[in-house]
């Protein structure tokens, strides 16, 4: 059957993508709001999609599903995650002897020596020059956005529910 609209089809719902929503990525189309990594479902974007054939990731769950394997090995620099990779069915078991930290100044000290929050949604450092404050954590000003329709937020202008935010409309 013709495609008599002219658009082209969404990479994720096969349905018509018009200009105005459409997000490219390695020759296909996909609506701004099907553009989600196919574990997590967080929201991408060029800097933070990783393409596995016709499938699109979040660089950590890419990483988790087609990385190399083994000690040592796994997100790369740059990334945090408390996901051990249950989502994608990896068991672990917790190495034996191993506790968090109680000192109560471990954010203090990784600052003073190079580290930095993570933004909720992409786990990536957050710097203060991109930094938005949002649900009493810091976000990069392109991840604040609702978790729902994609709209842009504004600290006056959210809803947090169970870590994510969402617009109040």
């Amino acid at each position: 059957m013709p495609n008599w609209g002219g658009g082209k089809k969404c990479g994720v719902c096969q349905k018509t993508v018009y200009f105005a929503e459409e997000v490219q990525c390695e020759g296909s189309s996909f609506h701004k709001s099907c553009f989600l990594c196919m574990v997590c479902k967080k929201n991408l974007d060029s800097t933070t999609v990783a393409v596995h054939g016709e499938e699109i990731y979040c660089k950590s769950c890419y990483g988790k599903k087609y990385g190399p394997k083994g000690y040592g090995y796994g997100q790369g620099a740059g990334t945090l995650s408390t996901d051990k990779g249950e989502s994608l069915g990896i068991k672990h078991e917790e190495a034996p002897g191993h506790r968090p930290t109680t000192n109560p100044n471990a954010s203090k000290f990784a600052q003073k020596i190079g580290g930095s929050e993570r933004c909720p949604r992409c786990s990536q450092a957050v710097y203060a020059a991109e930094k938005v404050i949002g649900a009493g954590k810091s976000w990069h000003k392109s991840c604040f956005r609702c978790a729902k329709c994609g709209k842009g937020l504004e600290s006056t202008t959210l809803a947090d529910k169970d870590g994510e935010i969402y617009c109040k409309g």
